[in-house]
């Protein structure tokens, strides 16, 4: 059973192959195994995409990344029509609880984008945060803007 998250329920393309389930990737358009991190990986794409007019096609999810000279994965990165990028997500599993290490991770991760919006989600508890580069500042914020 699919644990319920604090986002609205999507009508997702989930097949069963042999005990292993898998979920259709509108994004990357493919299959992808039905993991709790990808659970919440596709939910908050919907989220972005239905709620917050984000477009669909601005959205690249795992987009890979240099740090320290090793290879890393963005969840999700949203770009604007210029082709900045606007928004860096990182999702974790339900089961994950939303700590220190993973602000240090999507701040690693930022060092690399350098992007002013930020989310961190487990599907359960949403955390949005603006970064202000030039003053070295951020503040957390209520709700994710929408797509403007």
């Amino acid at each position: 059973m699919l644990q319920p998250l604090n986002l609205p329920p999507y009508p997702f393309k989930i097949t069963d192959e042999n005990g292993q389930l898998f979920l259709f990737d509108e994004i990357r358009k493919k299959e992808v195994v039905l993991t709790p991190e990808e659970w919440v990986r596709q939910h908050f794409v919907q989220y972005l995409i239905r709620e917050k007019n984000y477009p669909r096609s601005l959205i690249r999810l795992e987009g890979g990344l240099r740090l320290h000279g090793r290879a890393r994965r963005s969840d999700i990165v949203v770009f604007n029509n210029l082709g900045e990028k606007v928004l860096l997500v990182e999702c974790k599993a339900p089961s994950v609880k939303i700590n220190q290490s993973v602000f240090d991770q999507i701040a690693r991760y930022n060092m690399v984008h350098r992007i002013a919006l930020l989310a961190v989600t487990n599907g359960l508890q949403h955390y949005y945060c603006r970064i202000d580069h030039h003053n070295e500042s951020f503040d957390f914020i209520e709700a994710l803007p929408d797509y403007q």
